[in-house]
């Protein structure tokens, strides 16, 4: 009897590969084993919509239990893969116990990155990754108390949100120049800084944490490098993850800051897949391999796994795509800033509805990000995928529609893409 696939981690990547695996016909063993003790579940919602409480538990299920069950798919859950033995095909888990595998898939995601600072460990200070995580936050959370959120990207920034619809007296402390200084335009990251500080949060940027004060265990405030103090109860940890390869590693499988794999999810091992946060992977828009943290990412890379197993043809690579809800604001961002040689404004940032292009030399659309621009995004969504030529001068015009801001009459809009 065939041993089948086994995959270590119970998430989002996972859950979705177990589905498409029997969609496409694989018929024999699967087994998930995950450390958590919740089947998969959205992660997303942690820092939103669940942690304001107007999303319940089983609604972050991806499926309902009994899915697992008429599928045949085994959920081993609060349960750890302590090793890999790739020459005899089995993983040991923390029972003790050693199974055996034909194909092995790692979705073991990511974990956060540590803050080395004394007093991280008071009673008070949060990290966010798990709904067990939320759970803590959320019973801590409420009217007056006050909260300091150490980062100041789209996690830090959604807690922040949500704390504040709670009642809580939020502080932000980061320590670039400026908000989500890694991953969004200086357009973005000026406009969420208005938009948290007219919502009464207190921002603080350029600032390093130089440890936590607490007494009799419990969190009293957080003190900055430069000497300054600021007095809370509570404070989330989010600087940012790391891939969760440290199991890959050990069993001898290249990794480069996440599992190296093909663009079949294929690591070094033909016998075993990687999907999801811990990978480093190919994005065939950009000519690069590099690790993404998005649920877009994880699906697609499930998917390619799946076809592979199946021996089905590997689908359409797809274009990587983000979004964060905060507050009334909803931002979608299509493709990755990269090569970017000019940003161009499309309405008014102070208005709460506007675009931004990032183009290359050349004028192509490398990607955009929108801010209640719904039509912006869908369209940009095409754009970037076909290395779409854009005017500047069009683009900035808001009296111009969307639709034709690539005017299929206009000399080179069509010639103008490059081959993908």
């Amino acid at each position: 009897m065939s041993d089948g696939v086994i995959v270590v981690g119970a998430g989002h990547a996972a859950g979705a590969f177990a589905a498409a695996l029997r969609q496409g016909g694989y018929a024999d063993r699967i087994t998930l084993i995950g450390a958590e003790s919740l089947a998969p579940y959205q992660r997303p919602p942690l820092s939103k919509a669940w942690l304001k409480g107007e999303t319940a538990t089983d609604e972050l299920l991806l499926r309902p239990l009994a899915f697992y069950a008429e599928k045949a798919i085994e959920l081993r859950l609060a349960t750890r893969v302590v090793s890999i033995d790739r020459a005899g095909r089995r993983v040991a888990l923390d029972t003790g116990e050693r199974l055996g595998y034909d194909r092995l898939v790692l979705a073991t995601g990511s974990r956060l990155r540590p803050l080395d600072v004394p007093g991280v460990h008071s009673r008070g200070v949060f990290e966010l990754r798990t709904v067990a995580d939320a759970q803590n936050i959320k019973s801590a959370l409420g009217p007056g108390k006050r909260l300091a959120v150490i980062g100041g990207g789209y996690i830090g920034l959604e807690v922040a949100a949500s704390a504040r619809a709670l009642g809580a007296e939020v502080l932000l402390i980061e320590r670039e120049s400026r908000l989500l200084a890694r991953v969004a335009s200086a357009t973005l990251s000026d406009y969420y800084a208005r938009c948290h500080a007219d919502h009464g949060v207190a921002i603080v940027l350029g600032a390093t944490v130089a440890g936590f004060d607490e007494i009799s265990g419990s969190l009293s405030g957080v003190r900055l490098a430069d000497g300054r103090a600021f007095a809370c109860e509570l404070a989330l940890v989010g600087i940012g993850a790391l891939a969760n390869d440290a199991l890959a590693v050990a069993a001898g499988l290249d990794s480069r800051g996440g599992v190296v794999v093909d663009g079949t999810a294929m690591t070094s091992d033909p016998a075993i897949y990687a999907i999801g946060d811990c990978t480093s992977r190919p994005i065939p828009r950009y000519r690069r391999s590099m690790r993404l943290e998005s649920v877009p990412n994880a699906l697609e890379q499930a998917k390619q796994a799946a076809a592979a197993i199946c021996g089905k043809p590997p689908p359409k690579p797809e274009l990587p795509w983000f979004w964060s809800d905060q507050y009334d604001v909803r931002l979608q961002i299509a493709g990755l800033a990269i090569d970017v040689a000019q940003q161009v404004v499309r309405g008014d940032p102070g208005s709460g509805r506007f675009a931004v292009f990032h183009l290359d030399a050349a004028g192509c659309l490398q990607a955009l990000e929108a801010v209640n621009s719904p039509a912006e995004f869908i369209a940009g969504r095409q754009w970037v995928a076909a290395h779409q030529v854009i005017d500047p001068a069009r683009a900035a015009d808001p009296a111009l529609s969307v639709k034709h801001i690539v005017d299929p009459l206009a000399p080179g809009a069509a010639a103008g893409a490059a081959p993908a």
